[in-house]
């Protein structure tokens, strides 16, 4: 352990450290005052309230209305904890409790964004085709793989794509220089959507590229999530972006405003290059992804680039978006017909020589990227993770940079680990977010009671999302193991089958062991008693935050 680390503390020093942010910028920054406009906000709410149950009468008909809409809670159709998540706190304050919970869930901006947003995905599911051979192929493999294919196809028109060739990243620095590499190849048309775009080496060198297809007469696209203008770029970047000659939104730009339309976020990070190739992962376009500065120790991710026909959906996921972040309530055919279905999407056999020259793309098996959105019925990202964790049958191995757990999930993982598979956990050992990390810690007893083993990368922070199983199946993408990723984010995974790719998965999570501690019983009772406490306390509220 103590070479490791050696060699780790040299990692580190190749990043440029980050300047802890002055006093002045800290309270006059933006986020400080997105948080001091919301409080204000909800202290006016609850004057208000208070002003207004002053009188008996009015008093009594509130406290009559959180009882019916605790009724309404429990008969509505949505994961048990969050139910719970609001029923504590109507049930204590009954009066405030019920109209923050009327208020949060009657926004007419969200109502109208989840209209569009499932218009939306019910058209353009309504063009996806399954090809029927790879379908039936992906069927014959085993009974648990021909159940998971028909909940792909139901739940959300994904089909399964054979005929595609899949490249695995064990960092985020390998994934950026990639795909710079494959952005100077394009030749029609480069989708860019990121969670994150933040001013810096790493956005500097693929704008640089952008521009220069731009004026080749590339289409670019680029969508990325608001919150990236709260603290990574200017206000209204889109617009910058626009005069430099790219096509830009920015998906629900955060304001200092209470809804809820602003908790559904864009978590999505994907980019498709002539609709012949994808990338996607955890790796956001900023320099602390790639170890370009250090924030907190070493930075692990990863991700995949994927080639072939499988680039379709990944296609599909980006126009949805789209749309979504614009002012269209469907995809075009016109571009579905250019951007998707075009014969020129196809790998040219120059394409598949240049594949089969890079050993580590790999070829074979079956690819189904898949997207997930929060007002869809369906929790598909969530669905897949448990599939794996009930059908695999010697190990499930897992990276999360975060674990805040449903019910359903706490029990996969025990019934997986008591019928003998090897479960294991890497989580960061240096933490971005000190209380979402002491959220996780209070559920290492139970876990680790259940047989699944805990580990934390000490040289840093994991940020990658990925499940792989028995050598046969595995994720890699963008849904951390919590309630946001699971139920109120935006997100995406690419499902890959029988690829030898999933070796070199598998592999890294083998090399990165090397860096981890093993948590056992004994370090969590060395853990900060009131830290955790207050951690437990809070964590029923876990699902609204």
């Amino acid at each position: 352990m103590n070479e490791n680390e050696e060699k780790f503390k040299k990692i580190r020093l190749t990043g440029k450290k980050v300047k802890s942010r002055g006093i002045l910028r800290l309270i006059f920054g933006r986020g400080t005052i997105f948080g001091v406009a919301l409080l204000l906000q909800i202290y006016v709410m609850l004057a208000f309230l208070y002003q207004l149950s002053d009188t008996r009468e009015i008093y009594m008909l509130l406290v009559f209305l959180s009882l019916v809409t605790v009724v309404y809670i429990v008969n509505t159709d949505s994961n048990s904890n969050f139910k719970l998540a609001w029923i504590i706190p109507i049930l204590v304050f009954p009066v405030f409790g019920a109209a923050f919970f009327l208020y949060i869930h009657s926004q007419l901006g969200t109502i109208k964004l989840r209209k569009r947003a499932i218009k939306i995905e019910n058209l353009a599911v309504s063009e996806i085709k399954q090809e029927p051979t790879a379908f039936a192929n992906m069927c014959e493999k085993s009974d648990g793989e021909r159940d998971l294919a028909r909940y792909f196809w139901k739940a959300g028109g994904l089909p399964v794509y054979e005929n595609s060739a899949v490249k695995f990243f064990p960092l985020g620095e390998k994934k950026v220089a990639q795909l710079v590499k494959e952005l100077e190849k394009a030749e029609r048309f480069i989708f860019l959507e990121y969670f994150i775009i933040a001013e810096g080496d790493v956005w500097n060198e693929v704008l640089s590229v952008l521009k220069q297809k731009a004026d080749e007469g590339v289409e670019v696209r680029i969508l990325y999530d608001g919150t990236s203008s709260l603290t990574c770029l200017p206000l209204g970047y889109f617009k910058r972006l626009r005069k430099m000659g790219f096509q830009a939104r920015a998906f629900s730009p955060v304001r200092p405003v209470l809804t809820t339309y602003q908790n559904n976020r864009d978590h999505r990070k994907i980019v498709v290059i002539d609709g012949k190739t994808a990338f996607t992962g955890g790796v956001n376009l900023a320099d602390e992804y790639a170890n370009k500065i250090i924030r907190f120790g070493h930075w692990k991710d990863t991700a995949v680039m994927v080639k072939g026909d499988a680039c379709r959906n990944f296609t599909y996921m980006f126009l949805k978006m789209w749309a979504l972040a614009g002012k269209e309530d469907h995809v075009k055919k016109s571009e579905i017909a250019q951007y998707i279905n075009s014969s020129q999407n196809l790998l040219t056999k120059k394409d598949r020589l240049a594949c089969m020259a890079d050993s580590k793309i790999h070829s074979g098996g079956f690819v189904v990227p898949y997207a997930d959105n929060p007002y869809g019925k369906e929790r598909i990202g969530k669905q897949v993770y448990m599939d794996i964790l009930y059908r695999a049958h010697d190990y499930c191995h897992i990276m999360t940079p975060y674990l805040i757990l449903d019910d359903e999930m706490i029990s996969a993982l025990r019934f997986a680990a008591q019928r003998g598979v090897e479960v294991s956990i890497i989580m960061p050992h240096i933490p971005d977010k000190k209380m979402i990390y002491s959220f996780a810690r209070t559920y290492y007893p139970m876990l680790i009671g259940y047989g699944v083993r805990i580990f934390e990368y000490m040289p840093g922070f994991v940020h990658a999302k990925e499940f792989v199983s028995d050598n046969e199946r595995a994720v890699v993408g963008t849904i951390n193991l919590d309630y946001r990723s699971l139920y109120l984010h935006f997100e995406n995974g690419c499902y890959i089958y029988s690829n030898p790719v999933i070796a070199d998965v598998e592999k890294d999570f083998q090399e990165t062991l090397e860096y981890c501690r093993e948590i056992t019983m004994e370090n969590v009772n060395d853990y900060p008693k009131l830290w955790l406490l207050g951690a437990k306390f809070l964590k029923y509220l876990a699902p609204l935050l």
